[in-house]
């Protein structure tokens, strides 16, 4: 299923979020070879775990980590502005209908219909807090994914050749796509809602709504 929780609410959520520190330190570090800092408890964390991002999390029938992605307002530090502003002509992309998405990770041996699942998420994250894009930093690896799974973005500018190739790309959100990645991920729209609209990640949303009405 997908979980839905603010950094601060992840002591509630203490195996999923020791394996997803964990998978991403065994992704970034020792897959793809990034210079990433790991802790000694092998957990992978930057300044940007700090700011109390929103992390949408595929939970596996053991209850463990199976995919994850972060997210961040713009309108605060992101990696995107802090970074990699050249690749955008050195213009910072500030707006409170945009956030950023980043640390996109899926565990070993995951199921294939994840990465997918976890782009069904991001279509939840854009009706539940009315944004109009997504943006994030990816490589060349994620061009093939993005489009197996229909979500191929906008891209803003890039640097590199082949592999080492790194983009920043802007997503809309694109109803024409929904019924196919629902069904890559064999998730039905009602299940999505439900998992969305139980989450913290939600509940503080109303709350917040309720304090400014």
């Amino acid at each position: 299923m997908l979980r839905y929780a603010h950094a601060d609410d992840l002591e509630d959520l203490p195996r999923l979020k020791e394996t997803m520190f964990r998978d991403r330190a065994q992704q970034f570090a020792d897959r793809l070879g990034w210079e990433v800092e790991v802790d000694d408890r092998g957990h992978e964390r930057d300044a940007y775990d700090a700011e109390n991002p929103l992390y949408v999390i595929w939970e596996t029938p053991e209850g463990t980590h199976g995919g994850s992605m972060r997210f961040l307002p713009t309108m605060g530090p992101t990696m995107v502005n802090d970074h990699f502003r050249h690749l955008m002509d050195g213009v910072p992309l500030r707006a409170p209908r945009i956030w950023e998405c980043t640390r996109f990770c899926l565990a070993a041996g995951a199921e294939a219909r994840v990465a997918a699942a976890l782009m069904v998420a991001c279509g939840e994250i854009f009706r539940g807090f009315a944004l109009s894009h997504l943006v994030g930093v990816f490589d060349a690896r994620m061009v093939r994914i993005y489009r197996l799974i229909g979500a191929s973005p906008q891209v803003l500018g890039a640097e590199g050749t082949g592999r080492d190739r790194i983009a920043v790309g802007l997503w809309a959100y694109a109803e024409a796509d929904k019924d196919k990645v629902f069904g890559r991920a064999g998730i039905t729209e009602a299940q999505s809602a439900e998992w969305f609209a139980r989450s913290p990640a939600a509940a503080r949303r109303d709350r917040r709504e309720t304090r400014v009405a």
